[in-house]
């Protein structure tokens, strides 16, 4: 494919605010909490269900502080288990002590608190006994997805995974994605459908690990990865046409990996891990919450790396986030806020484009949010200069993906002494590169772009 192709693939306005938002929460919570499982297997009584102190507020509020900007609230996981009062089973709060519209009180604090909030929905159902019968299944799946997409205001996120196995009656099920689809884009047509869906890709692990190089432009046959990894549970004589495609691969969207592909979509990663050890709460991991340092490098890479962060944390008991958990995202909060508090950019002399005639004040450019907006042409060197030393920890670049994602490799550069070093060579940016430069003290920094699909389009150069 030629640069043209290439770069005609951008994002849906659903997929674009969704990067935006870089970093949001998970929210595991049900039976499994109070039997000290990860996975329950649906014969679980509700009555097992008894958070003493269930406080969304509290979640919301240490959210918040840790810079996320929205929650998926794990509303049924495998064991069936709702945490909302659905019409369609008798295995939900409604039958448990606590009583509660947990989903509702989750939603009615995301609002209160000025978050976003999302759904997750597992399709494998370990107590529904019509799980395996083909549409009677999905037609009371679906049931569910639509009470979840009625009953609880704007969503933002509707979060499947692939995950299949044996019903209470021991048959397994195929999903009918394409009918669960339909039902979300009638009824909540902003909200982006993660994993086993059309809009955001699992990066392919949930240790927080991420590729040096994120595309977002891919295969559109790499929409069914997880969707071909659920199916293979079923059926053993999968075959492909063109090489395997893996959530896991190194490398999905070079020149050389869609070269011989004809059909691309945008299909952006997202990266998932949880504050502990494990997705739900166990009294036995209270000191086995991750490091800052850990945090702070997922964080780097995930968003800092052209992909979306999602943080598990998940409530214990009282249905309260732990305290060592809070702690650790207020401590998180604070590296994000101390770190990247203010654009060294705001105090340059000057801002240059030295591979064209013009020389841009700092006055032409306009400013809108703390970006900076560059008109550039061909593959620009910009270079920003001040009056005197400055101490530059980390470098921000992004790209305007309503143009595509374009940047193929970069270079910073900074005089060091009076003389030029390359401090940093990468290859993507994309919504957001994040580069650390280990408290460089320079008065003048070079960006070069030296590879891209097309003419770049920088939306903001920063540094902190």
């Amino acid at each position: 494919m030629n640069d043209s192709e290439l770069i005609r693939v951008v994002p849906s306005a659903r997929q674009l605010a969704l990067q935006k938002m870089e970093f949001y929460a998970f929210v595991h919570f049900t039976v499994n909490t109070f039997t000290d499982r990860e996975w329950g297997d649906g014969t679980e009584d509700p009555a097992v269900f008894n958070p003493t102190g269930l406080n969304p507020d509290q979640w919301v509020d240490s959210i918040r502080e840790a810079g996320m900007k929205g929650l998926i609230l794990t509303c049924k996981h495998h064991d069936g288990f709702c945490l909302w009062p659905s019409r369609y089973t008798e295995h939900s709060v409604k039958n448990s002590p606590c009583g509660k519209d947990v989903v509702k009180e989750t939603a009615d604090a995301c609002r209160r608190g000025g978050i976003r909030f999302g759904v997750y929905l597992s399709p494998w159902d370990r107590n529904q006994p019509l799980y395996g019968t083909g549409k009677p299944y999905d037609d009371y799946f679906v049931n569910q997805l639509t009470e979840l997409l009625t009953g609880y205001g704007d969503i933002f996120s509707v979060w499947f995974d692939g995950a299949c196995g044996e019903g209470p009656n021991g048959k397994k099920q195929i999903y009918d994605w394409e009918r669960y689809y339909r039902v979300i884009r009638e009824l909540q047509p902003g909200a982006c459908i993660h994993v086993c869906g059309p809009d955001i890709r699992w990066c392919g692990n949930e240790a927080g690990k991420t590729r040096p190089s994120e595309w977002s432009v891919v295969p559109r046959r790499t929409m069914d990865t997880e969707k071909i990894a659920s199916l293979s549970q079923q059926k053993d004589d999968l075959s492909f046409r063109l090489r395997p495609i893996r959530a896991q691969d190194l490398d999905l969207g070079s020149r050389e990996i869609l070269k011989n592909e004809t059909d691309l979509i945008w299909y952006p990663a997202e990266v998932n891990t949880s504050i502990r050890p494990g997705w739900f709460w166990h009294e036995s991991e209270n000191s086995q919450v991750k490091p800052l340092d850990r945090l702070i490098q997922i964080y780097l890479n995930s968003v800092g790396g052209n992909a979306t962060f999602l943080l598990n944390i998940p409530p214990d008991r009282r249905g309260l986030f732990h305290e060592k958990d809070v702690e650790r995202l207020r401590e998180f909060g604070d590296f994000l806020r101390n770190s990247f508090r203010k654009n060294l950019l705001e105090e340059a002399e000057r801002i240059s484009a030295p591979d064209s005639e013009e020389d841009h004040g700092i006055s032409c450019l306009v400013p809108e949010d703390d970006q900076y907006y560059f008109p550039l042409s061909g593959l620009p060197e910009i270079r920003v200069s001040w009056n005197s030393p400055q101490r530059i920890t980390y470098a921000v670049i992004r790209e305007h993906l309503p143009l595509s994602q374009r940047i193929e490799q970069f270079e910073i550069w900074a005089d060091r002494n009076g003389s030029p070093e390359c401090l940093y060579r990468g290859t993507t940016v994309g919504n957001k590169r994040i580069v650390r430069l280990e408290n460089c003290l320079t008065s003048s920094v070079l960006l070069r772009i030296t590879d891209a699909r097309g003419t770049p389009a920088i939306e903001q150069i920063a540094f902190y």
